[in-house]
């Protein structure tokens, strides 16, 4: 029997939204304040996944300078009407704290929803559209009279509110690009609260409301409504939640939720949702938010429910009738002797990544340009790719000479600003110096750096060495064979939602990368000549 293994998307890939068209599916998901914006992979059999396009890649479409973190797209929308491809999608702005010294006060938050479009899934996208601003989540329903009509969860910034006030839908002109007539509150949830990620789905004369509830913590569950007419009223399904893990902190998925269907060629249902790994014995989720599948049955009653009727998640739920249809394993073999940057990386927040990094100003490298501190919202040179597995090694190699203490350059694992750890080469007293700089909301001070003593002169290796809650820097020279391990068994669970200060939004996931900073403004470039990512089930490497 062959099986699909959950999560199918490892690693920061959430809100998935899920699409046939033809034998052909697609999964959209969130990237928040990483660009290009939104992740699109593809799949013929629902087992083998490939990342085919990040369709938001240019100003006109994105710009996030400024943004908060765990802001920027939220919860992309992917369908398909007219020959094309939508996409819609919020661009989160401005993440409101909703209290001062424990008192409840107004929640102002900025959320802007923009549609494009385009043939080819994996074609020049159009320029964004706005509709709307009255909350994030926004998705496409194309019904079967040939009119569309926009959702999304409606935002109540008052004191003393829900804050998440239900769910409305307007028509959506599509020829017109933009909403029209009056929105309609069609849902306002049910008891557990964080009604969000509305899709609808037409089957027989039934109109299915599925939303996502609970918050995206370890409560987070998938709720459906029914309604014979689409602006309702809508019933809840009799079994309040379709799937969820709520009260298991230590399972193999976890979070589980903001789901979307689709439908096989034969008819069967699927969901795909989100859902967490914690590290084993701890309730941290270093990984992020990623994406699983599952099939679903339409029992007797006309409702949907998960195959044993316990609307739990399955780890390894047998595969669908489909031709297997593997990938090419196209790895890339860790150089940058390439005209583009590997697809796996991105970086955060600007539309203008020439000021970030250049493959071509030194070629046979990657040149990263100094640009503000680490943890900046604006213009931050740091490359990276996701962390996809709990025990990993990533290894890289710089040229780099700093000329005064404002200017480093290394290897970092990034959750936020708040969070990180970062192995860089700078200099102190004239002499370049190792130095490790650790953000933490578990810190007395919110960021401290050390300095690991001199370095020798040329290019200078950096790796870091994770397994489950443990994290391991060392470095060596490029013409020697021995790591030189710093002395510091730190705690890679730091990188997490789980961890953080009161009120910022966590919603992300651990990245490992390149940096680079010169807050001299001078730009100070590094130039990395490689950067290897190995990870697996078991220890990929042994810790020295």
């Amino acid at each position: 029997m062959t099986v699909i293994s959950n999560p199918i998307l490892p690693g920061f890939n959430p809100d998935p939204s899920i699409l046939r068209v033809g034998d052909d599916f697609y999964i959209a998901t969130s990237t928040f304040e990483w660009y290009p914006g939104v992740q699109i992979h593809h799949s013929r059999d629902l087992k083998h996944w490939r990342l085919v396009a990040r369709p938001l890649a240019r100003a006109s479409q994105l710009d996030m300078r400024g943004a908060p973190d765990s802001c920027g797209v939220w919860a992309p929308d992917l369908s398909y009407a007219d020959g094309r491809f939508w996409l819609i999608f919020t661009d989160v702005k401005r993440y409101g704290v909703t209290t001062v010294n424990g008192a409840r006060g107004a929640s102002l938050r900025d959320f802007p929803n923009y549609v494009v479009h385009c043939d080819h899934v994996d074609g020049d996208w159009s320029d964004a559209t706005h509709l709307n601003s009255s909350g994030f989540d926004p998705a496409l329903f194309h019904d079967e009279d040939g009119r569309s009509w926009m959702l999304n969860m409606l935002w109540d910034h008052r004191p003393g509110r829900g804050r998440f006030a239900g769910i409305q839908i307007q028509l959506f002109d599509r020829a017109a690009l933009k909403l029209v007539g009056e929105p309609h509150l069609i849902f306002k949830g049910t008891d557990l609260g964080f009604t969000e990620g509305p899709h609808i789905y037409k089957r027989d004369e039934w109109y299915h409301l599925l939303v996502a509830e609970g918050g995206t913590g370890w409560d987070h569950a998938v709720v459906m409504a029914r309604s014979c007419d689409l602006l309702g009223p809508y019933e809840v399904h009799p079994d309040g939640v379709v799937l969820t893990a709520s009260g298991n902190r230590h399972g193999p998925l976890t979070r589980t939720g903001h789901g979307d269907l689709v439908e096989l060629q034969d008819g069967t249902p699927w969901l795909t949702y989100l859902c967490g790994r914690p590290v084993p014995e701890k309730a941290r989720c270093i990984l992020g938010r990623e994406t699983a599948i599952q099939p679903m049955r339409w029992h007797d009653d006309g409702w949907l429910r998960t195959l044993d009727g316990d609307a739990k998640p399955m780890e390894a739920p047998r595969a669908p009738d489909l031709p297997p249809m593997p990938w090419p394993q196209n790895r890339w073999n860790g150089r940058f002797d390439r005209d583009s940057l590997p697809p796996e990386f991105q970086w955060l927040r600007t539309p203008m990544p020439e000021r970030l990094f250049s493959l071509f100003d030194r070629p046979g490298f990657l040149r990263l340009y100094g640009r503000e501190t680490v943890g900046s919202h604006f213009e931050q040179a740091l490359v990276a790719r996701r962390l996809e597995h709990r025990r990993f090694t990533a290894t890289t190699c710089l040229d780099f000479a700093p000329r005064c203490f404002q200017q480093a350059a290394g290897l970092i694992l990034y959750y936020n600003s708040t969070k990180y750890y970062y192995l860089s080469i700078s200099v102190e007293e004239g002499a370049r110096e190792l130095q490790l700089m650790i953000a933490s909301p578990e810190l007395a001070e919110s960021v401290t750096i050390e300095g690991v003593g001199p370095l020798p002169e040329g290019p200078i290796e950096l790796r870091a060495q994770g397994d489950g809650d443990a994290l391991i820097f060392s470095w060596r020279s490029e013409e020697s064979s021995v790591w030189q391990i710093l002395p510091h068994r730190l705690d890679g669970t730091i990188l997490s939602d789980e961890v953080t200060f009161p009120g910022l939004p966590n919603f992300t996931g651990t990245f490992v990368g390149m940096a680079c900073q010169d807050a001299s403004g001078m730009a100070t470039p590094a130039d990395f000549a490689w950067f290897l990512y190995e990870g697996g089930d078991d220890r990929c490497a042994p810790v020295d």
